[in-house]
């Protein structure tokens, strides 16, 4: 039996009479199912939701046991691993709405019309659902502030990061007790370089001060600070990253450092599937995933995010990056090996 706008037709067992219950379904289906809304928007504006149309005032008061799920997507080849990352955030009770930021002004309608009707075909839960052609690709457009964004937290991701859902409330939840802060799952670090006396881009074994926007939680409010506040230093900054076509997760880490003089917090995940790291080995389609990036393509990208942290220092006149350490887990297994079966197995496992 089809519900949603399909006549039905019914036997009696009296005299065998059809009747049609089409509208009589539909009304009780719609009674009986949340609401779905799926939103399309060609923007033409660069800045479809301008700091004037924001008031920062009332972050404080929209909701916060849902989260919003903000997505850049740019490269066409990544569309079907796109769709699976949306339905799966979809299906999560804490998500209240997925926004598709589409990046690349030359993807054809006709593939966005497309983008669009598998995304919401395949939608596994009540989250609304918008896709978002905006008119250029600058990174900074997926830190805008946005009127239609209800929650007081929103989620950053990109298009080649699968978080499964458990992982993903866990997440929430630690981002609940600390709102202030940047939640994230990859982690990178600042540096000084003592022989080239400049800072660096790095990775520490033991400490972390930046948290990327492969999976980026925080209050909306740092969304309006890193566009909308800090006058012509922060308009210099994203200029950079606009000339870098990289850095944006940089920039905002600079932003909420300085807001809160405190570093990110690194949240640990039961499974996260990264395919645009450089070092998967994978097949020769799956390889097409990881090369489509802004990112990946860059041989020297660490050299130049290192250039980045030095701009970004020479306009504020200060390092705020702060380091954090450890990593916030959601469950305090047994370290202790035990063999069982032959196997060597945490003892606590069967």
């Amino acid at each position: 039996m089809i519900i949603m706008g399909v006549s039905v037709k019914v036997a009696t067992t009296s005299n065998g009479f059809y009747f049609s219950i089409c509208w009589f379904l539909l009304i009780l289906g719609l009674s009986l199912t949340p609401p779905l809304v799926f939103s399309r928007t060609l923007s033409d504006d660069p800045d479809p939701d301008s700091c004037d149309a924001v008031n920062p005032n009332e972050f404080q008061k929209l909701r916060s046991d849902q989260i919003t799920v903000l997505i850049n997507g740019y490269s066409e080849s990544r569309i079907p691993l796109l769709q699976s990352i949306v339905a799966a955030y979809s299906g999560s009770s804490i998500v209240s709405s997925i926004l598709l930021l589409w990046g690349n002004p030359t993807t054809p309608n006709q593939l966005l019309d497309q983008l669009y009707h598998n995304l919401t075909r395949q939608s596994l839960g009540t989250a609304s659902i918008s896709l978002i052609q905006q008119s250029s690709a600058s990174l900074n457009a997926r830190f805008l502030p946005r009127t239609s964004v209800d929650t007081r937290a929103v989620l950053i991701c990109d298009d080649d990061v699968e978080v499964d859902k458990k992982s993903l409330e866990f997440a929430f939840s630690v981002w609940k007790s600390n709102p202030d802060r940047l939640v994230g799952m990859f982690v990178r670090s600042h540096g000084f370089d003592l022989q080239g006396k400049e800072w660096i881009y790095t990775v520490h074994p033991d400490k972390y001060s930046i948290v990327l926007t492969k999976f980026m939680m925080m209050k909306q409010d740092y969304l309006f600070e890193y566009s909308c506040n800090g006058g012509v230093e922060m308009e210099e900054m994203r200029k950079i990253v606009d000339q870098m076509r990289n850095c944006e997760d940089i920039l905002m880490n600079f932003v909420a450092a300085d807001k809160l003089r405190a570093g990110p917090i690194m949240v640990g995940a039961e499974r996260v599937r990264d395919w645009g790291d450089a070092r998967n080995e994978e097949e020769e389609e799956e390889q097409e995933v990881r090369e489509a990036g802004l990112s990946s393509r860059r041989v020297e990208h660490r050299k130049r995010r290192g250039k980045c942290i030095r701009e970004f220092h020479r306009v504020m006149g200060k390092m705020p990056l702060m380091y954090s350490y450890g990593k916030v887990v959601n469950s305090v297994g047994e370290q202790g090996l035990c063999r069982k079966s032959g196997r060597l197995v945490f003892c606590d496992r069967d």
